[in-house]
């Protein structure tokens, strides 16, 4: 374990509510709710604690053991929430008071008490400041911190949290799935999660990327299911996903996820050339 944190701080940008559709993700994912030790890292959660209070909160109701250790790189950010914490204890917040959380200093190599493993660690808007070639390392050395089926799920968001992708980690590093998360209502066009891909697929938004062909696709099929519109936006984004499907698109899950406005596909099919 390295004797200071790797990595550098985050910008701290922190909003209520801002990964809740990160946090049904993990809340729904096998590696947490078959995990042995369901316990969920929130890596650079930012200048304020709450995103690890609502992914616990979350959490409790599919697993009432789940744990969620907050992670940060800032001494004073820690100290922060650990200030709110102590608030939750005393019952001065909408949050129990008995919610498994603890935050920690802690950036790439994640350190945790106790020789434990995480089933799942979270690492949303931490590697937008970084550039593409760091992105594999900065996997592996996450990763690395994982149960034997844990996952690692990194990936970007708005600020408000209607945008979101990530792509889903497994123990060696490699990555297996990727995921855009969009609030339907009042969606313009999917492409806009262009601005929100996670750094290894960010600039890989260009003519000739797999990415790129996606979100041209979504968007085409998004116009040709205009018409139902009229039956509202849910309608109209499950028309398009399963035209998708319908020409090839490895599209997983089902209208299920696709009614939450997710569309998820296995790495390989938006994985960078070359």
């Amino acid at each position: 374990m390295a004797s200071s944190p790797l990595g550098r701080p985050t910008r701290g940008t922190t909003g209520t509510n801002r990964l809740r559709r990160n946090d049904r993700w993990i809340a729904a994912s096998s590696a947490f709710r078959h995990a042995s030790d369901p316990l969920v890292v929130d890596l650079g959660y930012g200048a304020s604690g709450v995103t690890a209070f609502e992914l616990a909160t979350r959490l409790r109701r599919v697993r009432p053991d789940a744990e969620v250790r907050g992670l940060e790189i800032d001494p004073e950010r820690v100290a922060l929430a650990n200030e709110q914490l102590a608030d939750v204890r005393a019952g001065a917040t909408p949050f129990s008071p008995d919610l498994r959380v603890s935050f920690a200093r802690g950036g790439f190599e994640v350190p945790l008490p106790a020789g434990r493993r995480a089933a799942v660690i979270r690492a949303m808007n931490v590697l937008r400041q970084y550039d593409e070639a760091d992105v594999p390392d900065a996997w592996r050395t996450m990763a690395a911190r994982l149960a034997p089926d844990g996952l690692l799920v990194e990936g970007t968001c708005d600020e408000i949290g209607r945008i979101a992708s990530w792509a889903d980690v497994r123990q060696d590093g490699t990555p297996v799935r990727f995921t855009i998360s969009l609030r339907l209502a009042e969606l313009e066009r999917p492409s806009i999660v262009a601005e929100r891909l996670p750094k290894a697929l960010i600039h890989r938004n260009v003519p000739g990327e797999r990415v790129h062909a996606l979100l041209v696709d979504l968007d085409r099929e998004w116009d040709r299911a205009a018409p139902l519109s009229t039956f509202g936006a849910t309608q109209r984004f499950l028309s398009a996903v399963a035209a998708l499907k319908t020409q090839g698109w490895p599209v997983q899950g089902g209208k299920t996820r696709w009614r939450l406005g997710e569309l998820t596909l296995p790495w390989e099919a938006v994985a960078p050339r070359g």
